[in-house]
């Protein structure tokens, strides 16, 4: 009885995976055509800010054709992340209480609004802080040409990580209201935390102080919000 409870499960997450993956797979074949415009457009936050003269490079012999597909699969991995949240809070569901099945509509739009946020957050204000930082330290006799997939890795990876950073009120709220902790236990684990938040700013971003530190201070601030929003489980 239970294997075959555990089994219908797992068929069932397989399932809504798979719907995931076709979503995936169709975004991706309908980018293809428009990669130059999105490469166009994702290239901005650096190109905007990089001197008269200076331009992106490709250093291996595949790079012009394939950092552009690489470019569109990052993109529909990005955009199928709602239908991703959709299923997961799908697949949790039915085996929520009554009362804390009135939360899933809003938490998951919430979940959805947070993720790309923290992408526009990451994109339209760390990405170019960051950058004119960057360039602005280059010594004068340097030339600066970024790698094009460099590029695409270092700021896909920014964008990700503050996507998911910026679920953390969704975290804390869900945290509290199952009762796996309190608000008390969360307020005096405060501390801990705050140096939780360092320790993964620095391992999910790149390695230097400043986009470390945007990502680690949202998420303190974004924990305190979700604190003043949670309720103890009654």
């Amino acid at each position: 009885m239970i294997k075959d409870s555990i089994l219908n499960h797992l068929i069932e997450l397989r399932s809504r995976l798979l719907k995931v993956f076709a979503l995936f797979v169709v975004l991706s074949i309908v980018g293809i055509p428009f990669a130059s415009e999105v490469y166009t457009f994702i290239a901005s936050p650096l190109m905007d800010l990089l001197p008269d003269g200076s331009t992106m490079i490709a250093t291996e012999v595949a790079s012009p054709f394939m950092a552009p597909i690489k470019l569109v699969l990052y993109v529909a991995l990005l955009l199928s992340m709602p239908w991703l949240f959709y299923q997961i809070w799908m697949f949790v569901s039915p085996g929520l209480y009554k009362g804390e099945k009135k939360l899933t509509a809003p938490l998951m739009l919430s979940t959805i609004i947070l993720f790309f946020c923290g992408v526009s957050f990451a994109f339209f204000i760390v990405c170019p802080i960051i950058f004119k930082f960057f360039i602005g330290m280059a010594p004068e006799n340097i030339q600066v040409m970024t790698d094009i997939n460099q590029y695409l890795s270092f700021i896909f990876k920014l964008l990700f990580a503050f996507g998911i950073a910026f679920e953390i009120p969704i975290a804390t709220i869900i945290i509290v209201k199952s009762g796996l902790a309190t608000k008390e236990s969360l307020k005096s684990a405060r501390p801990y935390l705050i140096i939780l938040f360092l320790v993964i700013g620095m391992l999910l971003t790149p390695p230097d102080i400043f986009s470390q530190l945007f990502l680690a201070v949202p998420m303190w601030l974004l924990f305190e919000i979700g604190i003043l929003f949670s309720s103890n489980k009654k």
